[in-house]
């Protein structure tokens, strides 16, 4: 519970961004609300700009499922969130789908994978988020032989972001990460 609750700030903090000015009103008032602790309103302001691909609020719908703010907590819709935000490189969902990948919540537990979006999340943050997302790749990093570091920094490397595709989201368990590596 200590570490739900000190991720409010990164949350927050991460969800105000560089978006367009109709998405960015939508976002800010998304998340004000969230640190509001209104999360029904919150889910409410963020589930449009999710369903148009916007991957900041992919990210933070995520996290409000994964933790039952405002919705239901289901661990299987907060991974298909985080995936969807994580694929077109939002930092705060590859962080997010890591740690799902680290306890084994809504995909199979894979320390590997988990190394790997967290390590995307951190080259792609700066300041106190690089920090906590390199904390969080390096306690990975301590349950992985050598070997399979090299594996997840490979993985990291040779990724890419895609545009969002709703056709993504049809299928449960469709996506190529969740099962396979690259």
């Amino acid at each position: 519970m200590q570490r739900r609750l000190s991720a409010l700030p990164l949350v927050v903090s991460i969800g105000i961004g560089a978006t367009s000015i109709v998405h960015a009103d939508a976002l800010t008032r998304g998340t004000a609300a969230y640190s509001r602790g209104d999360y029904i309103r919150a889910a409410r302001e963020l589930l449009p700009l999710a369903q148009r691909g916007n991957a900041r609020a992919l990210g933070l719908l995520g996290f409000l499922y994964e933790n039952g703010f405002g919705e239901p907590q289901d661990s299987d819709t907060a991974v298909d969130f985080y995936a969807q935000g994580a694929v077109q490189g939002d930092p705060f969902a590859q962080a997010m789908l890591g740690l799902m990948y680290d306890k084994g919540h809504g995909v199979p537990q894979d320390f590997i994978l988990a190394y790997k979006w967290l390590d995307l999340a951190t080259a792609r943050t700066q300041g106190h988020e690089r920090d906590t997302y390199a904390r969080f790749r390096d306690a990975i990093a301590s349950k992985l032989s050598t070997d399979e570091i090299i594996e997840g920094q490979r993985l990291a490397l040779h990724w890419t972001p895609v545009g969002f595709e709703p056709s993504l989201r049809a299928e449960r368990g469709s996506w190529e990460f969740r099962h396979h590596r690259d």
